[in-house]
């Protein structure tokens, strides 16, 4: 019989949880498990730290510093421009820039509403300045201190104030034309402004400094370097006496209706320029607001013919040369005839009889072709360059022109050159060479070079003298004295200027009534009305040229020009203390 065998029964076992935790109930496992996880937490810490605070340190320190700190200009205070007694006719003060860092800025419209009425700016422009992700960029430049504390009183978010300076011209207008005027950025463009820039200019220092969120952290300064301000030019000039010398000038030109004109007071024996005016004028502190052509100095820089006042020339190298004195006899016809043009004085007239002072009284142009031809062209030409003609001053003046004289053999000479030299026509000069040969006649015959600037003064007060000028001569001591006397006769009844005439003093001079070469039409248009002369004539301590062009209401230099040298002239000899004369006149004759 088969027996079956049965398997035993099986208990089904529990499913494996492959997801079942780590089991940690137990201590040491539990232990093991955080310092594990601690370690790891401590390497990653440590090789950031590691990272921070030495691979990248140089770098991390920068970058957290620049977030830190600003630097800025620290500017320079330009020196001063004054008159010869110190007074400031150019000064700087100390302004602030209104700047934005726009990423600061919480409400642009806000902040822009708030500021336009403060600095004068519509909302939008302001709102436009301050909007995007520039971190400086400019709002508002050059605002007074007043001003600036109004703004750091709203407190706006992202605005900053920085220093700056502005250029101050307290007189206004006053010798504008001389001490020129600054640009935007603080230098020179005109005038001394401009050719004095390297001594007024100073440098600039620099200063850093910490803020956090925009705020200033207090006493950390750092790599501050101070600025070095500039120095100060002391100028001849008398404000007193240019103020009169302006005022005087103006009024004549309105009367005239001239286009402008100019005067020029100096000092013979120092060749020092006591007044230098021009007109019109302009005001320096909006320079923007007034045309180039204002802003130019005329005196030195417009060349225009002389006329009659160049006889001067003409009769000191006769003289000098001995092939004439005051008294040679010269007949003088209706026209002479030269290089085939007929020329004429201004008044017409019949022959008549001129001594060489009568040819200089009666300011004849036949004469003067006469006289000069006594010596002649060559002789004659070398004077006119002794006396400066054709050259620069040698006042280093910005713009300067040296005039124009054409050469023999220029293709500009003719065979009228010569004749019309000989009465002021033909040759261009600018105002201060006139004052020049009448400041060589009123200086025994030496030429000064004219000087405007009497010495510097540095940023600690120390004050040094501009070195002063040597002198050359043109004429003996004998011919100018011999010529001043004669002037004296052209202010005399007899000669074309006793509207020039001061009393109590001596005083020599010559008219001038020049035609103007226009350049539109390559003709003569208008004229330019002139008196040059000095006072005491016996002692001259005082020169002054006066030239007006294009007056309409006249334009003889007898009517135009003369009073108003006879007015600035008392005005200068009273403010100098120069006592009047005590000598009389010996006049030589005019006619024979």
């Amino acid at each position: 019989m088969t027996t079956t065998r049965t398997a035993p029964r099986q208990t089904p076992s529990e499913p494996v949880d492959r997801f079942r935790p780590l089991e940690l109930t137990k201590p040491h496992l539990r232990i093991g498990w955080f310092r594990f996880a601690f370690a790891f937490m401590m390497t990653i810490f440590a090789a950031q730290l590691v990272n921070i605070q030495v691979i990248q340190h140089g770098k991390l320190s920068i970058a957290a510093d620049n977030g830190r700190l600003q630097s800025s200009v620290q500017p320079a205070l330009r020196g001063m421009i004054t008159d010869i007694h110190g007074v400031p006719l150019a000064t700087t003060v100390i302004a602030r820039n209104v700047t934005v860092n726009q990423t600061q800025v919480k409400d642009a419209h806000g902040t822009a509403k708030k500021l336009a009425p403060l600095l004068n700016l519509s909302v939008s422009t302001i709102e436009d300045r301050i909007t995007g992700s520039k971190e400086f960029n400019f709002v508002a430049k050059k605002i007074t201190p007043e001003l600036a504390k109004k703004v750091v009183a709203l407190n706006l978010p992202g605005i900053y104030l920085d220093p700056t300076t502005t250029r101050l011209y307290p007189a206004g207008s006053l010798a504008a034309s001389l001490v020129g005027y600054v640009g935007s950025e603080g230098h020179g463009l005109g005038g001394l402004e401009y050719s004095q820039d390297k001594y007024l200019a100073g440098v600039d220092g620099k200063q850093t400094i910490e803020r956090v969120n925009g705020a200033e952290i207090p006493t950390t300064e750092r790599n501050s370097v101070d600025a070095v301000n500039g120095t100060s030019v002391r100028l001849t000039i008398d404000r007193d006496l240019q103020a009169l010398a302006e005022r005087t000038l103006g009024d004549r030109i309105k009367q005239s209706g001239g286009d402008g004109g100019d005067v020029i007071v100096m000092d013979p024996k120092t060749g020092n320029i006591l007044a230098m005016a021009t007109y019109p004028v302009f005001d320096p502190n909006n320079p923007s607001q007034t045309d180039d052509h204002a802003k130019r100095n005329d005196a030195v820089s417009d060349a225009f013919e002389p006329g009659s006042t160049s006889k001067v020339m003409t009769i000191a190298a006769v003289l000098e040369e001995g092939a004439a004195d005051p008294t040679t006899p010269f007949t003088i016809k209706s026209v002479i005839k030269r290089g085939g043009t007929t020329f004429h004085d201004h008044d017409p007239h019949g022959t008549i009889h001129l001594t060489l002072n009568g040819i200089l009284a009666k300011s004849s142009n036949i004469g003067a072709i006469q006289a000069s031809e006594l010596i002649g062209r060559d002789k004659f030409l070398s004077y006119l360059d002794k006396f400066g003609i054709g050259h620069a001053t040698g006042l280093h003046f910005p713009g300067e022109s040296p005039g124009i004289i054409n050469k023999p053999g220029s293709d500009a000479w003719s065979d009228t050159s010569f004749p019309t030299y000989a009465f002021g026509q033909g040759i261009s000069v600018t105002a201060l060479q006139v004052a020049s040969v009448y400041a060589t006649i009123a200086n025994d015959g030496v030429r000064m070079t004219p000087r405007l600037i009497d010495g510097y003064v540095d940023p600690s007060g120390n004050y040094s003298a501009s070195d002063p000028s040597q002198g050359v001569r043109v004429i003996s001591a004998t011919t100018a004295k011999t010529v001043r006397e004669m002037l004296e006769g052209v202010v005399s009844k007899d000669g074309t200027a006793p509207a020039a005439q001061i009393p109590g003093y001596r005083v020599a001079g010559k008219t001038g009534t020049a035609n103007r070469f226009s350049d539109t039409t390559h003709g003569y248009s208008g004229y330019t009305a002139s008196f040059v002369g000095f006072a005491p004539a016996e002692n001259p301590s005082l020169v002054i040229a006066v030239m007006i062009h294009n007056p309409v209401n006249g334009h003889f230099g007898s009517t135009v020009s003369a009073p108003v040298f006879r007015e600035v002239m008392m005005y200068a000899l009273a403010q100098q203390k120069i006592p009047p004369s005590t000598t009389k006149p010996q006049p030589f004759p005019v006619t024979w």
